[in-house]
């Protein structure tokens, strides 16, 4: 168990650093040009890889933090991916079984989080804001997936605007498990939600950039 243990490490480490640095320079660059493309697809595959290796690693050894980050990378880089195929949900394009499973698997862990995280606050434990962060921010998404998968949509460009927040969500589970990990000089409180705090605004701004309305 202990050699599989290292090597799912392994693969979580070289996957999770292949996505930092793919992600960085989809941020940075250009969006939508084949360079943005190619390297998104490194993204894609390095964090798909990174957070199924880190979900079996915090299973083996109960890790709260790596689960965490694990089933909310994996939700957000898979539902980011899901939408780019899930263009005409405005002209009755069905769903797949797939992307059901993802939004309610992430709905399933969201109040989990938040439940988990209400105890540990009230038995004052400050890692439960963490819990509650995440898990209302995954709720809020998994109920507009639904939304979105039921016809109920504002934008005729839907999916690119939910295929920038998932992919730079999955950015910010990377960029926080990677904080966390060395972090040796914030409060880690700080260490946690400083990525959240950074890069919503430029998810924000890039929303209103893109969006077109219906």
């Amino acid at each position: 168990m202990e050699t599989i243990f290292t090597i799912l490490l392994i693969i979580h480490i070289i996957a999770g650093s292949i996505g930092l640095l793919t992600g960085t320079i989809n941020i940075i660059k250009k969006k939508g040009d084949k360079a943005h493309k190619n390297v998104g697809k490194f993204f894609f595959y390095s964090m798909l890889i990174n957070g199924f290796a880190g979900l079996v690693i915090s299973l083996i050894h109960r890790n709260d933090f790596l689960l965490i980050v694990a089933v909310f990378s994996i939700y957000m880089v898979a539902t980011g991916q899901r939408f780019l195929s899930l263009k005409q949900l405005h002209k009755e394009q069905k769903p797949k079984t797939i992307d059901w499973i993802l939004t309610y698997t992430m709905l399933v862990f969201a109040f989990l989080f938040i439940i988990y995280g209400s105890y540990l606050l009230i038995n004052k434990v400050n890692f439960g804001i963490v819990l509650l962060v995440f898990g209302v921010v995954s709720c809020l998404m998994a109920i507009k997936d639904i939304k979105v998968y039921k016809g109920n949509i504002k934008e005729k460009n839907y999916w690119l605007l939910l295929h920038i927040q998932r992919m730079v969500g999955s950015y910010i589970a990377a960029l926080t498990a990677f904080i966390v990990v060395n972090n040796h000089f914030l409060p880690g409180i700080v260490g946690w939600l400083l990525p959240t705090v950074i890069f919503t605004p430029l998810i924000v701004k890039w929303t209103k950039q893109y969006r077109v309305q219906i």
